[in-house]
């Protein structure tokens, strides 16, 4: 049995927990661009998303081989999640709010980002699928698995803690056992939340669209290294079905009115 997931989820914490703490020691004026207000009125950092991807990539590095499927999901949904943290227009919000700008001849970082999302889920399933016999519409399939995790992660990024807790749910099952095809990612997206999962839980940093959309795309891609076309086709349905429910519901609302989810999602916060 293969241990080298468990040395890429090592090097991924503490890679990540490396950099949290190193980071206030950055120039004021390089933290002071990803520094954002949260839902309590608190100034938090975002550089908690380039962390976790480049620790998750790392982690993926370790890991590997194939680690090229980790490196493009990682550095490459969380690439496009940088684009909108530093330069996104929140006058358009959600996936039916870029969509119709782009009806309307707008142009905007969150619709880029759809985009790119996708472009990003296909070359990580094409990578992933090159050495076995999954034909071209599989991996199509598994590339919109892959880029509707990466939106669903960060749909749940609205509290302490929430998202990081939902992928270490989701990709922790991928893990076993240790020696499958997805379980190197997995480690990977499980260890880089483990290392930056203290100051998120304190509200003093969060992931933001970097670090969420490269967690998320780490698990769709670890399922994806797992499944056939049946597997990713349930997949991308659950993701394009919570998306699609987003728009009319509220996943805080849910949570809190059910005593098991809200217990869980207040696990550990500050």
């Amino acid at each position: 049995m293969s241990r080298r997931p468990l040395l890429g989820a090592v090097v991924a914490a503490t890679t990540a927990w490396a950099a949290m703490a190193a980071h206030p020691r950055l120039p004021d004026s390089r933290r002071a661009r990803w520094e954002r207000v949260n839902h309590a009125g608190r100034t938090v950092t975002l550089l908690e998303g380039p962390v976790y991807a480049v620790a998750a990539a790392t982690g993926a590095l370790a890991a590997g081989p194939p680690a090229l499927p980790g490196l493009v999901a990682a550095l490459g949904a969380g690439g496009f999640g940088a684009l909108d943290d530093l330069a996104g227009d929140s006058s358009s919000k959600g996936l039916r709010g870029h969509l119709g700008a782009l009806a309307r001849g707008e142009v905007t970082t969150g619709a880029v980002k759809i985009v790119g999302l996708g472009a990003t889920g296909f070359a990580a399933a094409v990578l992933a699928d090159r050495h076995t016999d999954h034909g071209l519409l599989t991996s199509l399939v598994g590339g919109a698995a892959v880029a509707g995790s990466a939106n669903l992660a960060n749909l749940f990024d609205l509290r302490p803690g929430r998202t990081l807790k939902v992928v270490a749910v989701s990709a922790l099952p991928l893990l076993v056992p240790v020696s499958t095809r997805g379980a190197a990612t997995a480690a990977a997206a499980v260890g880089a939340a483990a290392g930056v999962l203290p100051g998120d839980l304190r509200g003093t940093s969060m992931l933001g669209d970097t670090g969420a959309n490269a967690a998320g795309a780490l698990v769709g891609l670890a399922l994806l290294e797992r499944t056939g076309l049946r597997g990713r086709l349930v997949a991308l349905a659950v993701t394009a079905g919570l998306t699609v429910l987003s728009e009319k519901v509220s996943f805080s609302k849910v949570i809190d009115g059910n005593e098991v989810l809200r217990r869980l999602d207040r696990w550990g916060r500050a």
